[in-house]
């Protein structure tokens, strides 16, 4: 029986991929937006992967997202002031477009209702994740915040689920664990115990032989998680 719930942040919770297009656009409004979004999500994924990895630090991370895009766009060779700058003004944009989906509370609700446990496990700053939380209105319910910078362990490792589920105070196996990314989320979930739920907002057929359950929306997962739903793959 599931007793506790926990969620990715970006991305299942918060429409980051929007909030971040919003932003990067108006960043650099004479830029064409096919190719700038797609670039600004392709150098962002590289410089978290490096600041997971121990590779870069916080600040670091974010200054080798637009050093790189400011030389794409043909506007010289920043030096570390200059990004910082304009990292402080492109932040500014990014949390004002900070938006949940629109099912997100609904579901919340519902879950809580229940007596489930709530929390969220996220790669990435602690503050400026909780932050996100209390923007989005979310802190009451979502209570139980466990970052990869404050455990020292990232997704897809075992120890951030295993830590999640000990404050919680529930063994891995009475958890769930629903995130957008397959691989990250859903399977590094299901390998450290927990139900794993992967979260596909696409249009894409699901692949072949998927070893955890699926959904496209939240609105999904309160039915999945009754006690006589199974939770098998599809």
């Amino acid at each position: 029986m599931i007793t506790a719930v926990l969620f990715d942040l970006d991305g299942t919770l918060l429409d980051h991929e929007g909030a971040a297009a919003e932003a990067i656009t108006r960043s650099f409004p004479d830029a064409d937006p096919a190719w700038l979004v797609p670039r600004w999500t392709e150098l962002t994924e590289a410089a978290v992967d490096r600041y997971l990895a121990g590779e870069l630090s916080f600040t670091a991370q974010r200054r080798a997202r637009i050093v790189p895009l400011a030389r794409e766009l043909g506007l010289g060779d920043w030096d570390e002031a200059r990004a910082d700058a304009w990292v402080a003004g492109f932040l500014a944009l990014y949390q004002a477009a900070w938006r949940p989906f629109p099912e997100v509370g609904r579901v919340l609700d519902a879950l809580a209702g229940r007596g489930l446990r709530l929390g969220v496990i996220t790669n990435g700053d602690a503050e400026q994740q909780r932050a996100k939380i209390e923007r989005l209105g979310l802190a009451d319910l979502l209570r139980h915040v466990v970052t990869s910078s404050e455990t020292g362990s990232a997704k897809p490792a075992a120890g951030i689920f295993r830590a999640a589920c000990a404050g919680l105070g529930v063994p891995p196996n009475e958890a769930a664990y629903v995130g957008d990314r397959l691989i990250t989320d859903a399977q590094g979930a299901a390998a450290a115990g927990l139900t794993g739920v992967w979260l596909d907002r696409s249009t894409e057929p699901a692949p072949d032989r998927l070893e955890v359950p699926r959904i496209t929306s939240l609105d999904a997962l309160p039915r999945l998680l009754e006690p006589d739903h199974s939770t098998e793959p599809r």
